[in-house]
């Protein structure tokens, strides 16, 4: 009987880079071959897919694929009856959950999604924003757009669109303005029902998972460690935000101490000179690679 494995969906596109740099962060290393959908792991239990991740929730529930990561956008999209893990905050652009947003020319009158009775949509995210005009109410004419959608308000080709973003640069660029917000998404990681109850699999994938996330904790967190005089210790610990109870240990020489935190990264350009002040020397950040 041949070894069980695990079939692992990696989404194409957007988010490929980000996904294979996070995994090779969390223990894994995926090789990408030109032209080729099955990337290598090194991890004998897992076999790897590409698929855009517009169609990953659909190969997860039919069991194509045992889990994958997608948008939940997408798993909306599709309506698909998978298991949502967790959630894996992650993008190409920044750390921060995406936004589908309906956006109208500057200058035009449409203030409220209710001004757009009779209009037409263009978006990406068809059946969900057919469901969203419905649930309001108002009689829109949503149509699929390929690509370069905010030029087609700009265009004449709609009257508004229906666009994912993150910072909303491109939108104001191309002159227009958001005027509801439709979604807020970001990648989750999914399983397919069957899989998730195979123990040997859902044990692999939360075994996977935990190195995901410890990975991205770890991301906006640094490792601070220091020499502190005992004369020093209340002042310098005073100082100290953790995420647990700082480590402090006696060195050879009684009269120091060795202490060592973990830390949120963007405290440490402030408090650095706070330790320095108190007494802390010999002051070291180092960055870590998961924290789980």
């Amino acid at each position: 009987m041949s070894a069980p494995k695990l079939k692992l969906g990696i989404p194409k596109g957007s988010l490929q880079e980000a996904t294979i740099k996070l995994f090779e962060k969390s223990g894994w290393k995926i090789k990408e071959h030109h032209r080729n959908y099955f990337p290598e792991i090194d991890d004998d239990e897992i076999t790897c897919s590409m698929c855009r991740a517009q169609e990953m929730s659909r190969y997860v529930e039919s069991g194509l694929l045992d889990c994958g990561l997608t948008g939940k956008d997408w798993i909306l999209e599709n309506q698909s009856d998978v298991v949502v893990v967790t959630d894996l905050i992650y993008s190409k652009v920044s750390s921060r959950p995406a936004r589908w947003v309906l956006a109208v020319a500057g200058d035009s009158p449409f203030r409220r999604p209710e001004d757009l009775q009779g209009k037409r949509i263009a978006t990406e995210l068809v059946g969900y924003t057919t469901r969203y005009f419905a649930q309001a109410g108002v009689d829109v004419e949503v149509q699929f757009s390929w690509g370069a959608t905010e030029a087609k308000v700009v265009e004449g080709l709609a009257d508004a669109i229906v666009e994912v973003t993150e910072t909303g640069t491109t939108i104001k660029a191309h002159g227009l303005r958001i005027i509801a917000e439709v979604l807020v998404t970001n990648t989750q990681f999914i399983a397919n029902k069957e899989a998730w109850a195979d123990p040997w699999k859902r044990a692999k994938i939360e075994n996977m998972i935990m190195m995901l996330q410890g990975a991205l904790r770890a991301e906006k967190l640094v490792g601070l460690k220091m020499n502190v005089p005992l004369a020093a210790k209340e002042a310098v610990l005073a100082q100290l935000p953790s995420l647990n109870s700082p480590t402090v240990s006696h060195l050879l020489d009684s009269d120091w101490l060795s202490v060592e935190i973990v830390v949120a990264e963007n405290v440490v350009r402030d408090l650095i000179p706070k330790l320095k002040q108190a007494g802390a020397e010999g002051i070291i950040e180092y960055s870590l690679n998961k924290v789980v």
